[in-house]
């Protein structure tokens, strides 16, 4: 199993994952040749996917979808109200559109698309299950149910949101509204949220956490990584052995094997 995250944070994002010979993307917020050349340098052509996953409708998360789609026919799954907020259906073919309920499975591959709160038509957040292993995908949500709690458990990997630090969102060049936007229970999760909910889990041994979404604006990624082990270290985790935290970028990739 490999994970690679090609693009993350503020100005988009695409997450690569491979499950044996089961390739898929979540989101593509980046360039259709951004997403093609990151795909290259693992190996992997934009042909080789069956399937992109859209998480919701926000151009940070679709930016690409239109020509990848068009230009390799590739089949595409989110939820009916997602697809209505995204003009550039009506360019595909009927065949590569499938609209999603919770539960479905591409290949060998279990997929749970899980409800998360964010200001979007009905965003959601993934978790697959492949030959006993289990990787979640959380970004773009405000608040933490206890639903999402619940996906998390018994996790080997997790790309997780720690968009912003509390400090640097209050004291940095966004207007009032967005601020409030981003700290609101439909915006995005802060570094405190992200080292919280991490602290609070019956984490897997050598469980592997990516720290994404990080806003290029309001936050650092030694910061977000500092806090969030903070949080682990002061719950009785030892970051490095217990838990593995990696960071992901806005113009370079981050990649694990498992």
């Amino acid at each position: 199993m490999e994970i690679h995250i090609l693009a993350s944070g503020s100005t988009g994002n695409a997450a690569l994952f491979k499950f044996g010979n089961t390739t898929l993307l979540v989101d593509t917020g980046i360039s259709a040749r951004r997403i093609e050349q990151g795909m290259a340098e693992v190996g992997l052509k934009a042909g080789d996917l069956d399937g992109i996953l859209i998480s919701h409708e926000h151009n940070d998360h679709v930016k690409g979808l239109d020509v990848l789609v068009r230009r390799h026919q590739i089949p595409v799954f989110t939820r009916a109200k997602t697809w209505q907020e995204l003009p550039c259906r009506h360019n595909f073919l009927p065949k590569s559109c499938f609209e999603i309920a919770q539960e479905f499975s591409i290949g060998p591959v279990g997929i749970n698309a899980f409800n998360i709160s964010h200001d979007a038509a009905d965003p959601v957040g993934f978790s697959f299950s492949y030959k006993k292993k289990k990787v979640v995908m959380l970004t773009d949500l405000g608040v933490v149910s206890s639903r999402v709690e619940k996906v998390l458990e018994g996790a080997d990997a997790a790309v997780i949101e720690a968009n912003h630090d509390l400090d640097m969102l209050e004291n940095g060049p966004y207007p009032r509204f967005l601020k409030q936007r981003i700290k609101s229970s439909s915006g995005h999760l802060s570094n405190v949220h992200a080292g919280r909910l991490l602290a609070r889990l019956r984490c897997q041994p050598e469980m592997r956490i990516f720290l994404a979404h990080l806003s290029q604006h309001n936050n650092h990624p030694d910061l977000a990584e500092k806090t969030v082990a903070n949080f682990l270290s002061n719950s009785g985790y030892q970051v490095g052995r217990d838990i593995y935290l990696y960071r992901t970028f806005p113009n370079h990739r981050s990649s694990i094997s498992l």
